[in-house]
């Protein structure tokens, strides 16, 4: 039986996906896509009228993808949801370790494109609460007393994590964060005297 042939759309979201990821949005052409897609410009435009709508597709599409995996990863590690929290950053561990990894896309967008009203920004906040508000799921089902404080906290050892294995080129952040996470949610479930 054939393998059904990917959608010229579907090839050109390819290329840009990986060229994109890897060697930044400003630094890739619409032309090198093209190639490394393999098809004719009338078809790249056809589909993705301009740049700023393949960068769009690109942010979309890769931010269904990765929460997928993000969820299904934090699952897989952790069948009760007492220890997702947690296992969160054991995820992001298994992450930073592949071959290409290159950091948070959106948060390289968000350094990439200045303008704030740029509708790949949009995106980006979109991809950012999508995240928060996931990780206030996590904590809910993990029986935190205060799961949006939680929730806030893990979030950005989250993004610290992230940003320290781009810059390091090491795994290691996502231990450092796990350990200053697991100190964060033993003191709201077991706050000090003076925090009572």
């Amino acid at each position: 039986m054939s393998t059904p042939t990917r959608s010229a759309r579907e090839r050109i979201l390819d290329a840009a996906s990986v060229s994109f990821y890897r060697e930044g949005i400003r630094a890739v052409g619409v032309d090198a896509v093209i190639a490394d897609a393999g098809v004719a410009k009338a078809t790249l435009y056809r589909h993705f009228p301009s740049k700023d709508a393949l960068v769009l597709a690109f942010l979309e599409r890769r931010d269904a993808r990765w929460r997928a995996w993000f969820a299904e990863a934090v699952e897989r590690i952790s069948p009760e949801p007492a220890g997702r929290p947690l296992a969160v950053f054991d995820a992001l561990a298994e992450w930073f370790s592949s071959d290409d990894f290159r950091g948070c896309a959106f948060l390289n967008a968000a350094a990439e494109i200045a303008d704030p009203h740029h509708p790949a920004r949009g995106v980006v906040r979109v991809h950012e609460e999508r995240l928060a508000a996931h990780l206030g799921t996590i904590c809910s089902e993990a029986g935190f007393p205060d799961p949006p404080t939680a929730a806030a906290d893990l979030f950005l050892l989250v993004e610290g994590a992230i940003v320290c294995a781009l810059v390091e080129g090491t795994p290691a952040p996502a231990a450092r964060a796990r350990a200053a996470a697991a100190r964060l949610l033993a003191r709201s479930t077991h706050p000090t005297p003076e925090e009572r």
